[in-house]
């Protein structure tokens, strides 16, 4: 589980730097009003697109943060659950007649066992929701990243050709 994570997370932050372009050089075009013009729509067209990835980003936090603490409070309820079966169990064990007493243990033995397997699979069913919400985060927010670039290639693009009219 921990290398998926770890392999996640440096999947995500190798994405996040490899999206990030550097300032953007334009060449010595001369500033005619064509220019002006499409300086302003790429600017504007590429801050509409970070606010964008900035809101996708955030959306998909939330879904993270939803996602885990639904999976903490599965988790502590199949555990609890766990412990009050296992010592109604032991309770009911403890209470048996003394010819009964090998029997009635075994069978709070036995109980004992099958709530803490139910246990481990809730556990193991949040843990894997949980999982399944953080790469599918992961995907939109690397998703919002590669139109951001796009709309800024578009909007440097849109400019050099202005300039060349």
């Amino acid at each position: 589980m921990n290398k998926l994570l770890a392999t996640l997370m440096t999947t995500l932050i190798a994405g996040a730097a490899f999206a990030q372009t550097p300032a953007v050089v334009t060449p010595a075009v001369p500033a005619t009003p064509a220019v002006v013009k499409a300086q302003a729509k790429a600017e504007k067209s590429v801050a509409a697109a970070v606010k964008s990835e900035a809101k996708v980003d955030a959306k998909a936090d939330a879904k993270v943060g939803k996602a885990e603490a639904n999976a903490a409070e599965k988790k502590t309820e199949a555990l609890t659950k766990s412990a009050d079966t296992k010592a109604k169990a032991q309770a009911k064990a403890a209470k048996a007649d003394a010819e009964d007493k090998t029997k009635a243990t075994a069978k709070a033995e036995t109980t004992s066992a099958k709530a803490d397997v139910k246990a481990d699979k809730a556990v193991i069913k949040a843990d894997t929701k949980v999982d399944t919400v953080r790469i599918k985060a992961a995907g939109d927010k690397a998703t919002a990243s590669a139109e951001t670039t796009g709309v800024k290639a578009e909007a440097k693009a849109d400019v050099k050709a202005a300039g060349s009219k």
